[in-house]
């Protein structure tokens, strides 16, 4: 498996286009391309979540599909706009199996983290957010730890150094929490979807109320 060659001094469409010819892993031989993250270098919050899904994978783009639409109404309705927020995931391509036609979502191995693990870290470098937001256990374990659980530490504020590209890049620190992916919400019971989506709100009112 070759290393991601990561420009050292390449600003956020430098790291994009670099990232369009990573084939570090796998998994950019089954994708359409890579996905990499999305928004503005002076956001104060990033929004990491496992990986593209299907229409991610078409558009290029993150948090597009149905769960970023859901994601989008939630910021709004917690007090952030999605325009001013910077969304990306642990994992750059695409994982899936086919059935028939259709491209069923594989959570991505250990591999696949490590692989996108320094294009992470150069988004981090370069935006230096106050607050990051993990959206989903995959992110949440791997920001925060493999004993990190959701279900019970979810919408906790807690001190956070992001991990770098260089020791010495002068990253400030910040706070971290996570919270449910939108998708998870998505797949809720319709008797409890409501209920779901009113957590998730509550959880990014926390995160609104930390860059207040």
């Amino acid at each position: 498996m070759d290393t991601a060659v990561v420009p050292e001094t390449a600003d956020l469409d430098g790291l994009r286009a670099a990232a369009a010819g990573c084939q570090a892993c796998e998994l950019w031989e089954g994708a359409t391309q890579t996905v990499f993250g999305a928004g503005p270098v002076d956001a104060r919050i990033v929004l990491v979540g496992e990986q593209p899904g299907d229409v991610e994978d078409r558009r290029g783009l993150p948090f597009v599909g149905p769960a970023g639409r859901l994601l989008d109404r939630a910021l709004a309705d917690a007090g952030l706009d999605r325009e001013s927020c910077y969304v990306t995931n642990t994992v750059k391509h695409f994982r899936f199996r086919l059935s028939g036609k259709r491209r069923i979502h594989q959570t991505p191995g250990p591999e696949h983290v490590t692989a996108c693990q320094p294009w992470l870290a150069a988004e981090f470098t370069l935006i230096s957010p106050e607050v990051v937001v993990c959206l989903g256990a995959t992110a949440a374990k791997i920001l925060l730890g493999s004993t990190f659980r959701v279900t019970r530490q979810r919408g906790q504020l807690m001190p956070f150094d992001p991990p770098s590209r260089d020791e010495d890049a002068g990253v400030k620190s910040g706070w971290i929490m996570a919270t449910t992916h939108p998708s998870a919400v998505l797949r809720m019971p319709d008797e409890s979807r409501a209920e779901a989506y009113d957590a998730l709100v509550a959880d990014l009112r926390v995160a609104a109320r930390a860059l207040a």
